[in-house]
């Protein structure tokens, strides 16, 4: 006959091999690597559900929460530290309130972008300076033509689509998001590498009389 002790020691093994199983499986999971790629246009959604939920939307437009704007939506979202986005032209309200969702959370938000299109019409960038969200943009001929955001300086979101809704709708265009360290680190050297020479001490705005020795 097994003792009462003998019977808490088998109970308590077999606490520690679940706890143990429990463990390995989520670390398996959380190392898998992270490989997936969204396709534009998508059709226009209400994105309520994301941006606000448990909020009751009684709009015309269709309340799914599938598609490529969804998912990017919710990748932005999982943000818990810090968001670096380093983007073309912004001008999609929907991806603005997620970014100012997290920079609210207390994200820590930092934007560059190009400038000659953060004045375009229906640009978000104001909106998130209002907000306190801290963007340095470019300062040369060339254009600052980038389109990619970091996520926790771990996962990176990239390829040919600019933030704005004619992107979203209407042009073909592509995402990648991954987590691949390699990629991660490339582009985190490549954003601050940019950070630092825009920052706005080192700014010249008067280059033609500089130039001529005024």
């Amino acid at each position: 006959m097994v003792s009462a002790v003998s019977w808490r020691q088998l109970g308590l093994a077999a606490v520690a091999v679940s706890l143990g199983l429990e463990l390995m499986y989520r670390f398996v999971r959380r190392r898998r690597p992270l490989r997936e790629v969204l396709f534009f246009p998508t059709p226009l959604i209400c994105t309520e559900a994301l941006l606000s939920p448990g909020t009751c939307c009684s709009c015309p437009l269709p309340h799914r929460t599938d598609g490529a704007l969804s998912q990017l939506l919710r990748r932005l979202l999982q943000a818990q530290h810090t968001l670096e986005l380093c983007i073309f032209t912004f001008s999609s309200p929907p991806l603005a309130r997620a970014v100012l969702l997290l920079h609210e959370r207390g994200v820590r938000v930092r934007v560059i972008t190009d400038s000659d299109y953060m004045a375009a019409s229906g640009s978000q960038i104001g909106a998130l300076r209002k907000a306190g969200v801290v963007v340095r943009h470019s300062q040369s001929s060339g254009f600052m033509h980038h389109k990619f955001a970091v996520v926790d300086r771990s996962i990176v979101i990239t390829g040919s689509m600019n933030w704005t809704m004619q992107a979203i709708q209407t042009n073909r265009e592509n995402l990648l998001i991954t987590d691949d360290g390699v990629c991660v680190q490339a582009y985190m050297e490549e954003f601050q590498r940019l950070w630092e020479e825009f920052d706005p001490a080192g700014y010249c705005f008067f280059p033609e009389e500089d130039q001529n020795g005024s």
